[in-house]
C-alpha cells in the first residue's frame, strides 16, 4: 500500500485547487493526512460556499460534488477509494508532527505567504507549518503551491530558502497548450503537476506529445 500523503490547505486564494487534488487523490486510492488552517476554512468558504468546521470536520463538507467517481476525474481507476484522515490544525499530536511517521510526501495547497514565510524561517505556528518543517528534516518531498501575485522581494527571498532547503515550489500558474475549454481544465494542470510530483500516477490532463 502507497504510504499517505499530508495535504495542508492554507488561506490564499485557491481552493479550488486544494479540493480537486482532493478528488483526484482520493479517486486513485491514495490515502491523505489532511489538515486546514482556519484561514484556509475562510477561503473555501468565501470561494466556493462551503462551510467547513475544524472542530468537527467530514470529508463530506468539502467533497460535496461526488466528482471524484465522475469519468472526468481519473484515467487510473483504483480498487478502493483512498481514506482522508482530518486532523485539527492545533493538534501537534497528530501523527504527521513526527518525523517517525511513514509519509510519501507533502503538499501545501494553496500555500499562504505567510505559512510559506513560517517553512522558510523553520517557525511552526501549526500542525501544516510543523509537518512541512517534518518532511524538510526527513529529506521527503515538500510541495509549496503559492498563488498570489505580484510577489514582494521577501516573498521571492523565501522561495529560494525552501527551495534550497528541498521543497518544490509549484506556483498556481497554468498552461494553456493542453487546449483549454473550460477552467476545470485549468485547474487539472495544476493538479496533474502536483501529482507528478508526489509519484502519484494520474492521466487527469494530457502530456506534451501525448495523444
Amino acid at each position: 500500500m502507497n504510504r499517505p500523503i499530508c495535504v495542508g490547505i492554507t488561506g490564499a486564494s485557491g481552493a479550488v485547487y486544494a479540493v480537486r487534488l482532493l478528488e483526484v487523490l482520493r479517486a486513485t486510492g491514495q490515502d491523505v493526512e489532511l489538515s486546514i488552517s482556519p484561514s484556509g476554512a475562510d477561503v473555501i468558504r468565501q470561494e466556493l460556499n462551503r462551510d467547513i468546521d475544524l472542530d468537527g470536520f467530514r470529508a463530506e463538507q468539502l467533497l460535496t460534488d461526488g466528482s471524484a467517481d465522475s469519468k472526468d476525474a481519473l484515467a487510473v481507476k483504483s480498487h478502493r477509494a483512498g481514506r482522508i484522515s482530518y486532523h485539527h490544525w492545533q493538534d501537534f499530536m497528530a501523527p504527521m508532527a513526527s518525523g517517525s511517521f511513514l509519509t510519501g510526501g507533502m503538499v501545501i495547497c494553496p500555500c499562504s505567504g505567510t505559512t510559506l514565510s513560517a517553512v522558510a524561517s523553520g517557525g511552526a505556528n501549526n500542525l501544516i507549518q510543523r509537518a512541512a518543517e517534518v518532511h524538510l528534516k526527513e529529506r521527503r518531498k515538500l510541495v509549496l503551491v503559492p498563488r498570489e501575485t505580484p510577489l514582494s522581494l521577501p516573498q521571492i527571498e523565501n522561495m529560494r530558502r525552501v527551495t534550497q532547503a528541498g521543497a518544490v515550489v509549484l506556483p498556481a500558474s497554468p498552461g494553456w497548450y493542453q487546449g483549454v475549454t473550460d477552467v476545470s481544465d485549468l485547474v487539472n494542470f495544476i493538479v496533474a503537476r502536483i501529482c507528478d510530483q508526489l509519484g502519484v500516477e494520474q492521466s487527469v490532463t494530457k502530456r506534451w506529445g501525448g495523444k
